[in-house]
């Protein structure tokens, strides 16, 4: 179980699994391969799996990472922000892309095909579009200058006056991201509820 250390390893594995489980169902539920709907399936799976980094991101940011980066010393700051939070926002901001051109792409294949639920997917989907917009026009740019200033700040250039400016700028478009996800995701999941 090697493959367990290794989180990318681990997600490959997860991808197999779930090919294997799908042959393993289609087989047990009798359905065609050529009978489903797999580019509506896939599409819908990637805007899950998508949502699911991004959403879950945007919670452990707000719930947890910003009490306890606040909680951290000036040092021990320089340490943690330029390690951790390169790479936990780069999944937030990729999955936030991912997520709308999929769920933008599902939408317009749904509608095609005179899905129900429309104008509550809409909805969602709108809210997603502004979610997606604050990520890469103001939490990303704006974390980016306080991450360089932290690194710098560990290499002893003194933080520039505007960093926690900087830093809560990010705070509140991520909090307004916060408090859109809550609608958003009701009226993602009333699509096929609410006609």
């Amino acid at each position: 179980m090697k493959f367990l250390e290794d989180p990318y390893q681990t997600l490959g594995a997860g991808f197999a699994l779930a090919v294997g489980l799908i042959v393993v169902y289609l087989g047990m539920a009798g359905v065609g391969a050529g009978e489903a709907d797999w580019f509506g399936l896939i599409v819908r799976w990637v805007h899950f799996l998508a949502g699911i980094t991004w959403i879950g991101l945007l919670y452990f940011f707000n719930l947890i990472n910003a009490g306890f980066l606040k909680s951290l010393d000036g040092p021990t700051k320089n340490i943690v922000i330029p390690k951790l939070m390169p790479a936990a926002l780069n999944w937030f901001r990729h999955g936030a892309t991912v997520t709308v051109l999929a769920g933008i792409v599902l939408y317009g294949y749904l509608y095609s095909k005179g899905g129900t639920g429309a104008l509550a997917l809409g909805i969602g989907g709108l809210l997603g579009i502004i979610m997606m917009g604050n990520v890469h026009g103001i939490i990303w740019p704006n974390q980016k200058k306080v991450i360089a200033a932290v690194a710098a700040a560990a290499q002893g250039t003194p933080a520039p006056p505007e960093m926690a400016q900087w830093g809560k700028t990010a705070l509140i478009a991520s909090r307004i991201n916060f408090l859109l996800s809550i609608p958003m995701l009701f009226f993602m999941g009333a699509g096929s509820h609410l006609k």
